[in-house]
């Protein structure tokens, strides 16, 4: 008996026109098996890929990509389309160095239209690429697939907004599964669990279909759907579950978003409509395999994982994560401050907010993902009399930079950014990695910077922020701390002052967060060559020690090394300043280079740029 797959001959989404639905539903099958086979042994964001396998079956059966445009929001969902667009022998180097990216990514495939590593933006792409075709007259069509969460983002609202303005043929396959990476929150979310559960809108949106089935062309169905259905639809179910229809958008009734059949029979239809739908399509993330579907939120993204049970495969850490460091001390902070209030963007559990959130309920806030909504929020806070810490990634937060800066720092309001991810973050690649932080950061008036380098120094910098008042920015990387205990009671650091944890003479280091310890590890294998460096703990980035820095000058060469792009960051403050003092010593800022750096470990990415202890070591000696 022949046992091979039909996944195993897919060589192109073409190949998926020749299979029947049956077919497609086995081959989804087996599908899930080879994402689970996988990310079992890589990691990776297996609940909402394993959801969204059918709709991907289904619109590269029906599409003519790379010609068509399939635009995924986000990415996490798009395994099954790697898988079946000539990826598969390449799979099993997903997310790892050198492999294929755990997102779509332009220059890996051209069947990938966009490096999708952010929600909320995959309609503002759809839509200029509708664009650009209507202006050269083209004919392809257009597919964007975005999820609920990503669906409440404000940049999403203002595509929707402009899409129904347009009025050009698009299609909107919204992937309701009523998650994000935390559960989903808000008004929307409200709105939309009203459309799956509403018997009279399904009644009524099946009717409309059979319309546009039996009407032939799009303008004749919407005809009379303008004449015979809006006014009767208004009084059922308007205002409460029409958004999309009142924005301009048709919107089909929901469907099974693991029924095969059913999405190629509604996608061929709305395909050939002339002008936007939105098909509402209800899927299950982690479908197919019982741990995901069970606990979605922690099988968002993972590391290795055992596929009996769904248990993550981990390594005893010497220490907690710089994340739970994070989230104990903001605990510990609450208790003793009742105007604290902790906000994230749907990153409760991924920010270290969730024991605050069951401690302090009235006092947390998830705004979902809506970043700028988010700070906005804070300042208000802020403005109220309250303290609120904002946990956010820092390649997120960059979404955030206006309100951050007119909104929080202009008014000098007391309110500080956790910023989680800084740095290099490993697998998830270019899209997250945090690089920009310290440069986005520094620009800002008003604004005070810390840059914890272990876990004591991270609640110490926690409690300084709230103790000082005013706009702060905490930068912290993601992964194990440096082991190092942190004190019942934190100490309040000195504005400005850094913290020398290695003497020398012929060279100063100038270390900020995470590179502390590298910096340490460089002057002891300079020492071993006869060289004897200083380590300093620069603490603050903003405002800069500049005694430290003018103690620095006395020797040979000053060194920076930042965790952040060198274009904007903080070694280019340091060297502001040793030009401010007239100082003729020699200066080497070390940190990212400018250009975007790849997915793989995040040990042997700060290799390959030089910032680990043998790369700061080798071009100190290489420049003295």
């Amino acid at each position: 008996m022949d046992d091979k797959r039909i996944l195993d001959a897919v060589r192109s989404p073409a190949d998926l026109k020749l299979l029947s639905d049956e077919e497609l539903a086995l081959l989804a099958c087996e599908i899930r098996e080879e994402i689970v086979t996988v990310t079992s042994q890589t990691g990776g964001h297996v609940a909402s890929s394993l959801g969204a396998v059918e709709i991907i079956l289904a619109a590269h059966s029906l599409l003519d990509c790379p010609t068509d445009k399939l635009v995924f929001d986000v990415g996490h969902q798009a395994y099954a389309h790697k898988l079946v667009t000539g990826r598969l022998d390449l799979f099993d180097t997903l997310r790892t160095y050198g492999g294929v990216s755990g997102f779509p990514k332009p220059d890996e495939s051209p069947y990938d239209v966009h490096p999708s590593g952010h929600a909320s933006d995959s309609l503002s792409v759809a839509l200029g690429l509708a664009k650009a075709r209507d202006l050269r007259g083209g004919t392809e069509k257009v597919v964007a697939v975005i999820g609920d969460a990503a669906l409440s983002g404000g940049m999403a609202f203002e595509a929707l907004n402009h899409i129904g303005q347009a009025q050009t043929p698009l299609v909107i396959i919204l992937n309701d599964n009523e998650m994000s990476i935390s559960r989903n929150v808000g008004a929307l979310m409200k709105h939309l669990g009203y459309m799956r559960a509403s018997t009279q809108y399904r009644q009524t949106r099946d009717s409309l279909q059979e319309k546009l089935e039996s009407s032939g062309p799009f303008g004749t169905a919407l005809a009379n759907f303008g004449r015979n259905m809006k006014e009767s639809m208004k009084q059922f179910v308007i205002p409460r579950s029409m958004i999309f229809e009142q924005l301009g958008i048709l919107c089909t009734a929901p469907i099974d978003g693991h029924d095969i059949g059913a999405l190629r029979e509604t996608l061929s239809t709305v395909l050939a409509t002339d002008g936007p739908v939105l098909m509402h399509v209800v899927t299950k993330k982690g479908a197919g395999y019982e741990p995901a579907s069970r606990n979605p939120e922690r099988f968002h993204g993972v590391g290795p994982y055992d596929i009996a049970t769904g248990e993550l495969v981990k390594k005893e850490a010497a220490a907690p994560s710089y994340t739970d460091v994070f989230g104990q001390a903001i605990v510990r902070e609450a208790r003793q401050n009742p105007d604290i209030v902790a906000i994230t963007a749907a990153m409760k559990d991924g920010t270290g907010l969730a024991p605050f959130a069951e401690e302090f309920p009235d006092r947390f806030v998830d705004a979902g993902i809506a970043e700028e909504h988010a700070v906005g929020m804070a300042a208000g806070l802020a403005a109220g009399g309250k303290k609120p810490v904002v946990a956010i990634y820092s390649t997120f937060l960059q979404r955030a930079i206006d309100q951050m800066t007119i909104n929080c720092a202009l008014p000098g309001l007391d309110v500080v950014f956790a910023i989680d991810r800084a740095g290099i973050v490993g697998e998830d690649g270019p899209t997250h990695h945090g690089m920009f932080d310290l440069a986005y950061t520094r620009m800002v008036p008003h604004l005070r910077v810390l840059a914890p380098s272990n876990e004591a120094e991270l609640a110490g910098a926690l409690h300084t922020a709230l103790a000082l008042g005013g706009p702060f920015a905490i930068r912290y990387p993601r992964g194990t701390a440096e082991g190092v205990p942190v004190p019942d009671e934190p100490p309040l650091f000195e504005p400005g002052r850094a913290n020398v944890v290695r003497e020398g003479d012929d060279v100063a280091i100038l270390a900020f967060g995470r590179m502390v310890s590298r910096a340490v590890g460089a002057a002891e294998l300079l020492a071993e060559r006869g060289v004897q460096a200083r380590v300093v703990d620069m603490r603050w980035v903003k405002p800069l020690d500049v005694q430290a820095i003018a103690a620095a000058a006395r020797t040979k060469l000053v060194v920076t090394v930042e965790g952040g792009v060198l274009a904007g960051g903080v070694g280019e403050g340091v060297l502001a300043e040793l030009a401010r003092m007239g100082s003729s010593t020699p200066a080497l800022t070390m940190g990212i280079p400018d250009e975007f750096v790849p997915q793989g470990k995040a040990d042997l990415l700060l290799h390959d740029l030089g910032l680990d202890a043998q790369g700061i070591a080798a071009a100190i000696e290489e420049r003295l």
